[in-house]
């Protein structure tokens, strides 16, 4: 296991170890609370020997994103009991639900603006992020991400990113300011090998569209005579608690869109490697300039599986279209 992801894990265990020490002080007759400091002694243990995430039946490493979720986990999934199995189903099924009921309406209305989102994840849970609500001007306030990583973990990312959001999309502060109140917040209290690419914006009224970029895929502005992409000009959330982010400006006409979406579909892979790319998806949507978000969205996924040709996705997919309505 790498140094720094054991170093990760390390701190966990022994902030844990601290909390079921004073635990135990105040309640010393607590079999459970017991019985987990040991868990997580032998754990420490297991560190110092470099036997840390192997599992103890077949001696392979255990997944890193159930590690994530809990750092006492001691086997694999191929040797957990048919009990273990069962309720980690039920857990995941739980997650499912869960993160099912965070998602918005698929399409909406507000004001001058129309949306629509796809919402696809390869496995039951995804770390892809999609959301929006109306604002208080009349306008659109949306945001879509994507949370590094894979399975459970991500998803839970995506929920904590969830709700950092949706308390700080209702004080009303400029996109810049609050994607450097959620950054921080996030830095704060997510794992240093975790972070987001994202991008939020608040579409007002007039038509014009304030937007930020944090690492993410180019959101593409699809007018009647021209296309062009708004670039990431600023890191991830999640890696440095001091970054700053700095809001672009650009005004829809009526018909035009503004589309956002994650790299499940830029980097899908056909049977012969060949990536879909940006490229191949910027020509869909000219095609398909002044079609209604959700006929452009379809569009989109459309020419994505006839590209695939049947072969497998390998990541979650997200795609979200807001017209400025004609």
């Amino acid at each position: 296991m790498a140094a720094v992801e054991t170093s990760i894990f390390r701190s966990q265990l022994l902030e844990r170890r601290g909390r079921l020490e004073s635990a135990l002080a105040e309640h010393p007759s607590a079999e459970q609370l017991a019985r987990l400091l040991d868990e997580v002694d032998a754990a420490l243990a297991q560190m110092d020997d470099g036997t840390y995430g192997l599992c103890e039946a077949c001696h392979d490493p255990v997944e890193p994103e159930r590690l994530m979720a809990d750092p006492l986990m001691r086997f694999c999934l191929a040797h957990l009991t048919a009990r273990q199995q069962e309720a980690l189903e039920q857990d995941i099924e739980m997650a499912m639900r869960i993160q099912a009921s965070l998602l918005p309406n698929r399409m909406l209305e507000a004001g001058a603006w129309h949306a629509c989102y796809h919402y696809q994840p390869l496995g039951p849970v995804s770390g892809d992020y999609c959301d929006w609500m109306a604002a208080p001007d009349g306008g659109l306030l949306f945001i879509t991400g994507d949370v590094s990583g894979k399975g459970v973990a991500s998803s839970l990312l995506m929920s904590h990113l969830h709700a950092i959001f949706r308390s700080l999309l209702s004080v009303g502060m400029p996109m810049s300011a609050l994607l450097d109140q959620a950054n921080r917040v996030f830095c704060e209290s997510t794992l240093p090998s975790f972070y987001a690419t994202l991008v939020c914006g608040h579409a007002h009224p007039d038509g014009s569209v304030e937007i930020c970029n944090a690492g993410h895929c180019p959101p593409v502005l699809v007018g009647r005579d021209s296309i062009c992409t708004i670039t990431a000009d600023a890191l991830p959330l999640g890696l440095f608690s001091t970054t700053r982010y700095a809001a672009s400006r650009v005004v829809l006409a009526p018909g035009d869109s503004l589309v956002l979406y994650t790299d499940g579909i830029t980097e899908a892979a056909g049977g012969s490697g060949e990536e879909y790319s940006p490229e191949r998806l910027a020509g869909v949507l000219r095609r398909s300039y002044g079609l209604a978000p959700r006929h452009m969205t379809a569009a989109c996924l459309a020419d994505l599986e006839a590209f695939l040709a049947g072969a497998a996705h390998s990541d979650d997919v997200t795609l979200m279209a807001i017209q400025r309505a004609a």
